[in-house]
């Protein structure tokens, strides 16, 4: 019997949403409004939390949109540590779990050893790769939305540096840095040469430090970055709140965010920011939880995200702080993407080697 989620059904009205704290190291929340579905969807988010205005969230958002759409139940567990990952999964498959989300790059040895041991759970990582037959591993071309983000970014700056501040120093935030810098570089060779010699580039080396965030952000800024991007999770809100801090000295600086529209989540730095480089997890997770629903959920496969699949998007807010001849640019560039007529470097290898490719309206 789902006997927890039954209980916790039952003391709930459509108006409110249940949760429970366990074992002093998660935060557990039933969004059922009935204890009668077919299918229980459960999601163990970084220690970001579901409210992280980022990533968690965006994943959050489509599990959401699928609830309303299919016939499932759905619970999430909020991390507290990266201790809890595995013991968070195992709390989703004694409520009987039909599939468990894992949010981020960071669970991959948890969610591998977890789905080794239940081979009969349907399990989905978001941004790694699990390959195992009971898990879905959706990945996304990060590069390919970082390229657009350049642009922006090699047409606004008015100092000619502009920065990339990441979570940390790895191969998944490095496509964001590569991606980046390749955009930059086509817009504004001489911009993008300090992006190539990383010298404009600072890593935070947390997802979740938001002062961290700040105080390297800042340094970019001192450094006369007038316009940085962050790939950062968590720790990227502290460039916006050094960004409104430059602002309000009358220093001109811009910020850019990423995975969603960050000034649509955080409007009280509206004004700072040119535009988010909006990555679609939402999609991936309305998918695959629409695959169970229906039955055909298909495990040991890898699906990679992209602008030709419509999972990477400039943020609708551009428009607010960005010239509409430069929205246009970055359309063309998004075209050509898409057709395979550009192909973005998604590492440093390919990144020294890459020609930049200049496109006139």
């Amino acid at each position: 019997m789902r006997l927890k989620r039954v209980i916790a059904s039952a003391i709930m009205t459509t108006m409110m949403v249940g949760a429970f704290t366990a074992c002093g190291s998660k935060n557990v929340q039933n969004n059922n409004e009935t204890s009668k579905k077919s299918s229980l969807v459960g999601l163990v988010t970084t220690e970001g939390g579901v409210n992280d205005k980022s990533f968690n969230q965006s994943a959050d958002k489509g599990i959401n949109k699928a609830k309303e759409e299919f016939d499932v139940e759905y619970v999430v567990i909020e991390s507290q540590r990266k201790e809890d990952y595995a013991e968070n999964m195992e709390a989703l498959i004694d409520e009987e779990a039909d599939i468990i989300f894992a949010t981020g790059f960071q669970m991959v040895d948890a969610v591998k050893s977890v789905a080794e041991n239940y081979e009969n759970i349907n399990f989905a990582i978001v941004d790694n790769v699990v390959e195992l037959d009971n898990v879905k591993s959706i990945v996304f071309k990060e590069h390919e939305g970082s390229f657009l983000m350049g642009v922006i970014a090699g047409k606004m700056t008015k100092s000619n540096r502009v920065g990339f501040l990441g979570g940390r120093d790895i191969e998944l935030t490095n496509r964001f840095e590569v991606g980046f810098a390749a955009g930059v570089m086509s817009v504004n060779p001489e911009a993008g040469k300090y992006l190539i010699n990383r010298r404009t580039v600072k890593y935070a080396e947390s997802f979740v430090d938001v002062n961290k965030g700040y105080e390297v952000a800042k340094s970019l800024y001192d450094e006369g970055c007038d316009v940085v991007y962050h790939a950062a999770g968590g720790a990227g809100i502290g460039m916006f709140s050094a960004a409104q801090e430059f602002r309000n000295n009358g220093k001109a600086v811009w910020c850019i965010g990423v995975d969603m529209d960050q000034a649509e989540t955080m409007p009280e730095y509206e004004e700072v920011i040119l535009s988010s480089m909006v990555k679609r997890v939402d999609v991936g997770t309305y998918e695959t939880v629409k695959e169970v629903a229906n039955g055909n959920f298909e495990g040991g496969k890898v699906v990679q995200m992209g602008l030709k699949e419509n999972a990477l998007e400039i943020a609708k807010s551009t428009s607010n702080n960005t010239p509409s001849e430069v929205i246009d640019l970055v359309e063309l560039y998004k075209e050509a993407i898409s057709k395979g007529e550009i192909k973005v470097p998604s590492n440093f290898d390919e990144l020294k080697h890459f020609e930049a490719v200049s496109i006139e309206k």
